[in-house]
């Protein structure tokens, strides 16, 4: 009976390969990677040993390793708590985010199986609701990790036992712990997100050496993602949800607050009220708008974790890429500095091919190939891994890069307009978002915007697109470029440069 099962497992997952590999995009290779039969298949964690190796966290507690050579599997450690991340030191040692805990795993006798576990910070809190999520690690060029923290959600009740301060606003700790019946009368007051255990809605940062948490930026949400652009800024992905009109990128710097206010009160000096009670005015006055908007259900429902595209990998070197759990979608990011902030814009990177949805989690192998894992928990997505390749082979058509001028835009594109007559079909409209205590926003405001193209070189890919009316900030700028591969390009207007 289990050989029959084991078997069947083996068959499905290889029909699932085929499925994957039937449509293909023009200029990348895309195949599954077998994750073994019988095995849990959702991915929390990827990063690339230096032997080459692929170390894997999977949700069932363990980290395996690929071999991609030989196409085989061997178990590094087990026992973990829902690991999200995880960074190979060097081919004997792996850091991993668990929910509890950031944890340094290692095989000390080369056996290949991690004997020592050390923990390395657990100084945040934890109630027991099944929203608080840990995420990451990300490792800075000084042995420094980020880690975001989800906050709770009052889609269930906590635990009588927490770990670390409770916090008192409104609504007693007895309440929490709910029966039920209970819990939905007084859940409202605690808010749809809440955060009444330490730095819950936060980014901190905790020191590779000693283990020592440092909260460093405040009002993320559902924060599952985390990565460096080529300038080492940090970037973390925020989910929709109530106080996110749709999910977002937010370039996160040290003490800004991006949004969610019921992390605020674990900012340190804080004697304000209970955060539901502030007003929108103030909080608008407080926080950090995000880098780039992704428009639900347009572009993205859960983006995961931005990466920086290395050279090799296509013409999109030095850009970034971000997962998404609810679309076969990998997303390409195009960002810039204006005023001194940074914003920009998004679009499909690859959209389909034989993609499966739930992409949760992405590195770049030694051959600049991209390797995915996806997962889904109990929402949509999906499980398994993938492997992206550039081939070359074939030129298309998409916009390599869009920038903001003071009356508009400059569009670069991967190959040359045959036909410019083509960019009189080119749409484009634009619409901002509601920033309230409810869950999600409609798109408002929303208007179609006239252009004009006009080439800005000889090359036939370069042009700038004059608008028939002036800027507006904290817009999202929705463009449709049907002569692409990918038509849909979504710009955040958050600063105009001057003239």
């Amino acid at each position: 009976m289990n050989f029959m099962k084991t078997n069947l497992q083996t068959l499905f997952a290889l029909a699932a390969s085929a499925a994957l590999c039937a449509a293909q995009h023009p200029a990348f290779d895309i195949e599954s990677i077998l994750v073994e039969p019988g095995k849990d298949r959702q991915v929390g964690g990827i990063d690339i040993m230096p032997n080459g190796k692929i170390a894997v966290a999977f949700h069932d507690g363990e980290v395996r390793l690929y071999d991609p050579e030989k196409k085989s599997w061997s178990l590094f450690a087990s026992g973990l708590h829902e690991p999200l991340g995880l960074v190979a030191e060097d081919d004997n040692n792996i850091t991993v985010m668990q929910r509890p805990e950031l944890t340094r795993i290692s095989d000390t006798d080369g056996d290949g199986l991690a004997d020592i576990y050390r923990n390395l910070c657990d100084d945040f809190g934890m109630s027991g609701n099944y929203h608080e999520f840990a995420f990451g690690p990300l490792k800075d060029k000084d042995g420094n990790y980020f880690v975001s923290l989800n906050v709770a959600s009052n889609g269930a009740p906590i635990r009588e036992e927490i770990r670390g301060e409770w916090l008192e606003l409104g609504l007693p700790r007895e309440d929490f712990y709910g029966d039920g019946e209970h819990w939905k009368k007084v859940k409202n007051d605690a808010g749809r997100m809440y955060s009444r255990v330490p730095y819950r809605g936060w980014v901190v940062k905790i020191d590779g050496e000693t283990g020592e948490m440092t909260p460093w930026a405040s009002g993320v949400r559902s924060p599952n993602g985390l990565g460096f652009d080529a300038e080492g800024k940090l970037y973390v992905s925020d989910n929709q949800g109530d106080w996110l009109g749709t999910s977002k990128l937010h370039h996160i710097e040290k003490g800004k607050f991006y949004g969610h206010p019921a992390s605020l009160p674990w900012t340190e000096g804080y004697d304000g009220p209970n955060p539901l009670d502030i007003p929108i005015a103030e909080l608008e006055k407080m926080r950090t708008p995000a880098a780039v908007w992704f428009p639900q259900s347009t572009m993205a429902n859960s983006p995961t974790q931005p990466i920086l595209i290395p050279e090799g990998f296509g013409p999109f070197g030095g850009q970034m890429l971000i997962g998404e759990m609810n679309k076969s979608r990998v997303i390409r990011l195009m960002l810039e500095e204006v005023n001194g902030v940074t914003q920009g814009a998004c679009t499909p990177f690859v959209d389909g091919s034989g993609l499966d949805m739930g992409i949760n989690r992405l590195a770049f192998d030694r051959n600049a190939s991209l390797i995915l894992g996806s997962t889904h928990l109990s929402w949509p997505g999906g499980e398994g891994m993938a492997r992206i390749t550039y081939t070359g082979a074939a030129p298309f058509q998409d916009v390599k890069d869009i920038t903001i001028r003071p009356d508009g835009f400059r569009v670069e594109f991967l190959e040359k307009i045959e036909d410019t007559s083509t960019l009189e079909k080119v749409t484009l409209s634009r619409y901002t978002f509601d920033y309230h205590a409810s869950y999600g926003s409609k798109q408002i405001d929303k208007e179609e915007v006239t252009l004009a193209f006009t080439p800005a070189d000889d090359s036939g890919k370069v042009f700038d697109i004059a608008l028939g009316s002036a800027h507006k900030e904290d817009f999202c700028y929705e463009f449709s470029f049907p002569m692409s591969l990918n038509p849909l390009v979504c710009y955040t207007v958050r600063e105009i440069p001057a003239k």
